[in-house]
Formats: C-alpha cells, structure tokens, sequence
C-alpha cells in the first residue's frame, strides 16, 4: 500500500457471518477482488452467490469468490477479521495462509483484547481494528439483512492512522461503506461498548429484549444507562475520555432500530457461543484493574456466564 495510492488490492474476509458478508460484499460490488472464506454457506454460495438486503439497495455479488480453506486463497493485501471473538483460537491457521510480507490484518470483532490476539501472533504492524456500528442480521445462507448505521471507525493497533488506514478507508468509502479513520483506536473501542455492554447483554439476560424493549421499559432503561455510566467511567480512569453526553446520543441513535434483536442473542437463542469475556468479561477485569467500582457489569457479567456456561 504505496503512499499516495487507492486501495485496490485482493482481499481476505475470515468469518462470513453477517458482519463479513455485508462488508466483504460491499467491497466485492465496488470491484475489489475479494475472496470468502466459508464453511456451512459454501455450497449455497456458490450456486446463488451473496445477497446483501438494505435500504441503501439490495445487490447480491455473483459469482461470489468463496473458499473452503485458506490456502485456496493464498496471501492477500488486506485480511478482514470477522469471526466472533470466541473463535480466536482457531485465527493462527485461519489467517496465516492468507499473510504475506505487506499484508494488514483489520479485525471488526466485537469487544476487548481482540487486536492484542491478533499482534502475539502476527506482530502489531499488521494489526488494525474497525469497530464498526450497524444493525445486521444473517437472515439465510449466504443472505444478510442490512437493517440500519454501518459506520466502520478504522485505526491502526499501534500509533496513529497513517496512508495504509486511509487507503483502506478509502476503498470502503467508494464501496458505499461510511468509513472514518482515528488516531485512537482503544477510544473507538470503548465508545462501542457503551452500546454493546447494556443492548447485547439486557437483550439476553432479560429473556430476548429487543432494543425496542430497553428503550420502552423504564426499568430496563435505567439498567442500560446504568451500565453505559460504568464503561464511561472505567473508559476515562484508564485514558479514554468519553463525554457522558456520548451515551445519550447512543439511546436516541438506538431510536431509529426498532425491534432489533442484537447478534448476541441471535448466538444465543442458535446456541452459538457468546462474547461473553471479550464484550462483558475483558471491560470489568480492565475497570477493575484501573480502580473502578462497576456493580452494574459485574451482575450482568454473572448473570450472562450463567446463562452461557460454553462461552
């Protein structure tokens, strides 16, 4: 990724959930050259592509680049990380077939320690995080419902966002993905737990509430900015400033979801693992770590390892 030059280089997506193949899909219709990396949905993949549903417009990339292995695919200039953090073990073999001399490594996983993970085992260089902000549900094989938002906010792991960050950037960009970069990864990181924390987790420990229900019941409310308040402290004790106005501009732009039901409990409700240490586990441990009381997770957490005991 030379200085001064677009992004046009082949791509990776490891993990082709939801969030994999809407954003693999989007890049895909833009013209990159991006390759799939699939188990169950191959075949159907294959046969009728990838459909992306949204009220941006529907489009389904066909014939869709769709692997079994990752060394079908070999070294690429950019390796999308979707897989749910519950499945870190399995990166090391996933992505290394797919890493060559000036491949970046860009995870969009969900929560804490994730680009840690992915720097033990490939070197910080590498490493970039997206969280990304956005409504999606895997409706079929191969099929994702875009529901609402989908801002992506990319940073490197280490140091500022320099010309490789922009360029992916702006790849995503003119691939019809509102895509910004930051100098402050970790920030990005914690602002998306303030809606993850309370939304995911209320949505499983309170018997499927959907974010419609939160923002219905006062008392469900009340625990989610309860919870919102905890991040936000843990967040500025450990150097990352977030403005308490922050959580009330997450509830109102929560607003627009209707009755959402977050990926947590889709995992849940399928019987899938649950993120339940890199979204709820990892933020307490640093909280606490940095001095903060936050009895508010520290309940959610218990409950949600109760009702998750594999994850």
């Amino acid at each position: 990724m030379g200085t001064g030059k677009s992004f046009s280089g082949r791509v990776a997506i490891v993990g082709a959930g939801a969030v994999g193949l809407y954003y693999g899909g989007c890049l895909a219709r833009s013209g990159l050259d991006v390759h799939f990396l699939m188990r169950g949905d191959y075949n159907h993949a294959r046969e009728h592509g990838v459909a992306i549903e949204s009220p941006r417009g529907d489009f389904t990339i066909f014939p869709a680049h769709c692997h079994r292995a990752p060394g079908e695919i070999g070294p690429c200039e950019l390796v999308i990380v979707a897989t749910k953090a519950t499945a870190n073990a399995s990166l090391p073999g996933l992505v290394g077939p797919l890493v060559g001399a000036g491949t970046a490594i860009l995870t969009l996983q969900n929560g804490l320690g994730n680009e840690d993970w992915l720097a033990s085992h490939f070197g910080p260089s590498r490493v970039m995080g997206g969280p990304c902000f956005v409504c999606l549900n895997r409706v079929g094989p191969a099929r994702v419902a875009h529901l609402d938002h989908g801002l992506v906010m990319l940073g490197e792991y280490q140091g500022p966002a320099g010309e490789r960050a922009r360029q992916i950037a702006g790849a995503m960009t003119r691939a019809g993905v509102p895509c910004e970069v930051t100098d402050d990864l970790a920030l990005i990181r914690w602002k998306k737990l303030v809606w993850n924390v309370p939304f995911n987790g209320l949505a499983i420990a309170e018997g499927g509430a959907t974010v419609a229900d939160v923002l219905a019941d006062a008392r469900l409310l009340a625990r989610a900015r309860g919870l919102m308040a905890e991040i936000v402290r843990a967040a500025g004790r450990l150097g990352h400033a977030i403005q308490p106005a922050f959580a009330d501009d997450m509830v109102e732009r929560s607003r627009t979801m209707g009755p959402y039901r977050p990926s947590s409990l889709l995992d849940y409700i399928a019987g899938r693992d649950v993120e339940v240490e890199a979204i709820w586990g990892e933020p307490l441990r640093r909280g606490r770590s940095a001095g903060v009381a936050m009895p508010e997770l520290e309940a959610l957490y218990s409950r949600l390892k109760a009702l998750c005991p594999g994850s």
